[in-house]
């Protein structure tokens, strides 16, 4: 694998250790920098804070409720980075969305009502919303055809639905990078085109 060249500008602030021992995120958006700038900024910010992988059912707050921020899945990277980066809160608009029609969403999970715990936390659930937001785009196997803050979902063999946020780095090619949760931890890789891509989406304006 090329070993990537990086293309950025701007800095996230990281997130720090409290005196309990948690990990309690800062603001990372930028002054100036646009709506998908910050995205991918507040994604960044995530790299070395969550540090596992873990798929566990947990209770959450409601709006804004998050698990612990040293762990999550792919579709956790998403949420904070949308709510952090433009105030996008995916839990409250997918589980509002749901309620209204929940016969449009998948019913992979056996579910007959909404859960807001995690409805917003499964991945064909947010193409979904996507999809009903209009923020769908065509996939392509053109580099240049993802921006940074686009939102990719793909399936990871055998059959695991996996979300990515596209990034504003690239490697010495000039593919974009990603940045997601594959199982150890946020991080930013060059695996954009690795798995069978389902989806792409791009935030046009704050629901």
């Amino acid at each position: 694998m090329t070993r990537p060249r990086l293309r950025i500008a701007s800095t996230a602030i990281l997130a720090v250790a409290t005196s309990a021992g948690l990990v309690s995120p800062r603001p990372c958006r930028s002054a100036g920098a646009d709506g998908a700038s910050n995205v991918v900024l507040c994604a960044r910010a995530q790299i070395g804070v969550t540090v596992r992988y873990d798929p566990a059912y947990r209770a959450l707050a409601y709006p804004g409720g998050d698990v612990p921020a040293d762990s999550g899945v792919c579709s956790d990277v998403v949420v904070r980075a949308l709510r952090a980066g433009r105030g996008i809160d995916l839990q409250k608009l997918v589980h509002e969305d749901m309620t209204r029609d929940f016969a449009q969403y998948p019913r992979n999970w056996g579910l007959r009502k909404p859960d807001r715990n995690i409805d917003h936390r499964r991945v064909p659930n947010l193409q979904t919303f996507f999809a009903r937001r209009g923020w769908e785009q065509p996939v392509s196997d053109r580099p240049a055809d993802y921006l940074p803050g686009d939102l990719v979902t793909c399936i990871v063999p055998p059959n695991l639905p996996h979300i990515m946020i596209v990034s504003d780095r690239t490697n010495a090619a000039g593919r974009p990078l990603v940045i997601h949760n594959i199982g150890r931890g946020a991080q930013e890789e060059d695996r954009l085109f690795e798995f069978r891509i389902t989806g792409r989406y791009r935030v046009k304006a704050a629901p």
